[in-house]
């Protein structure tokens, strides 16, 4: 089975960039599912709406994770109980009371393929634990299906590699989100999970975590507070990855990461 994962989706740049590649990139690596990490997709970078979780469907997306931006477009709750592949954490406290879902099944011919989105708790807030949660989603998923994709959320490097330990031999993979910076880790563990501690960010190539320099430069000079801006033009990257499981085990066989910007052009 062949996954093809795209990072956190940032503004209207990076909409542009998974309706300008995802196309090229299916023709290259030739995934059977395709996930991207949305919840800075909507305007000013925060949150998603309806209209653009559908625009994500229409471009071959198959499911759309989310993470601390979830409940910024306040339309949210108006239709994600209805929006089947969209995915929330899954460890918000008293989950059950809360819209959405965390975790998904996709349909690969006569296989399935989990997706499970996580959140972590270092530098992020009040979550219930993830770890204890993930675990217990993993095993409710591996009665349907040994192919299992987690996106941890997550703000703290050493909370992401944890957890790519902790799921080595369980999940097919862990994925890293949330800090918009790739990092250049991606490797298959011991026990066969496929691990990215970062798969980093979709829009602006010339900003600061795909936001205009000048604020944020201005609020580490000063420390005085400052309006974070998403541009809508301007340079432009995509950052991903592409994984292969076992179609028997699940069990990770490829992970490459994926650089799509002007310093690394796309190659067929």
């Amino acid at each position: 089975m062949k996954v093809l994962f795209i990072g956190d989706v940032v503004g209207s740049m990076g909409r542009e960039m998974i309706q300008d590649y995802v196309p090229k990139l299916k023709n290259k690596f030739k995934p059977q599912a395709t996930i991207v990490n949305g919840e800075n997709a909507g305007a000013g970078g925060r949150g998603i709406t309806e209209k653009i979780y559908k625009e994500f469907l229409q471009c071959g997306v198959d499911a759309v994770t989310m993470g601390n931006h979830t409940w910024d477009k306040r339309e949210i709750f108006e239709f994600i109980d209805d929006a089947k592949k969209l995915i929330r954490p899954a460890n918000y406290p008293a989950a059950a009371d809360v819209p959405g879902k965390g975790i998904a099944y996709i349909k690969i011919n006569q296989q399935e393929l989990a997706v499970i989105n996580l959140h972590g708790r270092t530098f992020m807030g009040d979550f219930e634990d993830p770890f204890r949660v993930g675990e217990q989603l993993v095993e409710e998923a591996k009665k349907r299906t040994p192919h299992i994709l987690i996106d941890f959320h997550a703000e703290a490097t050493s909370e992401k590699e944890a957890m790519g330990w902790f799921m080595d031999g369980k999940a097919s993979a862990v994925v890293g989100t949330h800090t918009h910076v790739q990092t250049n880790d991606q490797r298959i563990l011991s026990s066969g999970t496929g691990y990215m501690t970062d798969v980093g960010m979709t829009g602006f190539y010339d900003g600061i975590l795909g936001m205009k320099k000048g604020p944020i430069l201005n609020k580490f000079l000063t420390q005085l507070p400052n309006r974070f801006e998403v541009p809508e033009n301007g340079r432009k990257r995509l950052n991903g990855c592409f994984i292969e499981f076992d179609n028997q085990t699940g069990k990770t066989k490829h992970i490459e990461s994926i650089r799509i910007d002007d310093d690394h052009p796309f190659d067929l």
